[in-house]
């Protein structure tokens, strides 16, 4: 039953790609993000899903767009050029099997996140792949909310839809996700235009964001946590009643504490006593392990480069007995112990030249974010564009926190994050079309030209 659900849904959106082509483009993100083979038990095993849908999508664009253009922006050409190092590390990778392995999935991100500004032309192409965006981890999110609310969850056993290790499914990515979406998620309540914006939406937007905050509980990831305070001062950015809102959510936060599991909060007091927890300091011996690597080779490793690492590290542990206060150390030898940080992750298999792209991509992507959030305020923006100023924002603060989340999971070459840059370069280019050819410009720009009117006076004709 569960694979008739999946090759259901499946098979009707790519019959209704057949009457509008770009529903492929959107069958291939839920493909990409759920990873629907992993969910299902025969019909999906041996059917490479995404070799499939991306042709289909690409071949639709390629024969059936009226509009199509070539125009490349500065994050393709940065995925592409890291695309391209990344395959020239695969070559002399030091464990060719491993790398081969994940190469052979992140050459299809790379590649599909270079093709999406490419097909992301209009506002309802954008939103619709937003939307999906939303929606598909929402699938995950929503069943491990429920499972927390029944069970409690618990440190590695809360198996959301599937009990599997990779993807979005890992539970410190899961939480990681769920807390990054809840800006899209907001975005989308307000502003879209597919659903009517009536109070289903809403109230389905408000229950979304209660399941994404109960995934950091339910997998008891300390990196969820640390997403969920960087999520609250971000909001606190556009928030005119600061102090109110800091009251609610210290006021939440304080009575949602008898209710949280125990085993959570024993978790989360991991934190601030790293050196007596085995994860934490495992993680701080990679890091070490991973700078004396590149001090030798610059260029990286290839991928899997860690499965080449032998680390030793002290755990520091205080114990009470009896009145009486003993510090406890032990010295642990382990080998193969993965990164635990997309920075590392990128460094260590890419070298200094491949966490240079890596930056240098994301740091674009907030930059431009971060001007497009300025130039279209709502004080700014011309009638009919006041969606863009908050979409900016909330695809800025996605990445933000994904950022913030990454520092503590290898999560660097994921579908998610690369759809987000994609997304993020489609809206820049789309507005940047407008500019040109409908010749409108923010109203503070409109505002310097000589011999436009003034504040209080009507706006230009090119500003309607």
């Amino acid at each position: 039953m569960t694979d008739l659900a999946f090759a259901g849904f499946l098979a009707a959106m790519l019959v209704l790609g057949l009457r509008r082509p770009f529903i492929w483009v959107l069958a291939y993100a839920y493909v990409d993000i759920v990873s629907p083979h992993e969910l299902t038990y025969y019909i999906f095993d041996s059917i490479p899903l995404s070799l499939v849908v991306a042709p289909l999508a690409i071949m639709g664009w390629l024969i059936f767009d009226k509009e199509k253009s070539f125009q490349i922006s500065t994050t393709q050409w940065l995925i592409g050029m890291l695309g391209l190092w990344c395959g020239f590390t695969t070559l002399y990778a030091e464990f060719p099997v491993e790398a081969q392995f994940k190469w052979d999935w992140v050459w299809k991100g790379m590649i599909w996140a270079m093709f999406l500004p490419f097909v992301l032309r209009t506002r309802l192409r954008i939103e619709a792949y937003v939307l999906f965006m939303v929606l598909g981890p929402a699938l995950i999110m929503i069943a491990g909310g429920i499972k927390t609310v029944l069970s409690g969850g618990g440190y590695g056993s809360l198996a959301i839809m599937v009990d599997s290790n990779s993807g979005i499914y890992e539970s410190s990515t899961a939480a990681t996700i769920a807390i990054a979406i809840i800006p899209l998620i907001l975005w989308v309540g307000r502003f879209n235009t597919i659903f009517p914006q009536d109070w289903k939406v809403k109230v389905f937007a408000g229950c979304l964001v209660f399941a994404c905050l109960l995934i950091p509980i339910g997998t008891e990831a300390r990196t969820g946590l640390v997403c969920i305070v960087v999520l609250a001062a971000l909001m606190l950015r556009d928030n005119r009643r600061r102090l109110l809102f800091i009251g609610l959510a210290g006021f939440g936060a304080i009575v949602s504490l008898p209710f949280l599991p125990q085993s959570f909060s024993d978790r989360m007091g991991t934190i601030s006593t790293y050196q007596a927890d085995m994860s934490a300091m495992t993680r701080i011996a990679v890091w070490r392990w991973t700078l004396e690597y590149v001090s030798e080779n610059p260029t990286g490793g290839g991928f899997g480069i860690y499965r080449g690492n032998n680390i030793q590290y002290t755990t520091t542990e205080t114990l009470e007995s009896a009145g009486a206060t003993s510090v406890q150390q032990r010295v642990v030898v382990d080998r193969g112990r993965a990164y635990h940080s997309a920075y590392f992750e990128v460094l260590a298999e890419q070298g200094w030249i491949g966490l240079a792209l890596w930056l240098a991509l994301h740091g674009i992507g907030l930059l431009r974010m971060e001007i497009v959030r300025r130039r279209y305020r709502k004080e700014r923006a011309p009638p009919g564009y006041e969606w863009v100023s908050p979409l900016a924002t909330a695809l800025q603060h996605c990445q933000i926190i994904y950022l913030i989340g990454a520092l503590f999971i290898a999560i660097a070459f994921q579908p998610f994050p690369l759809m987000l840059l994609a997304v993020q370069a489609s809206l820049d280019m789309y507005l940047s079309r407008l500019r040109k050819r409908e010749g409108f410009k923010p109203v503070a720009e409109a505002l310097k030209e000589p011999g436009t009117p003034r504040m209080g006076k009507p706006l230009p004709g090119n500003l309607t």
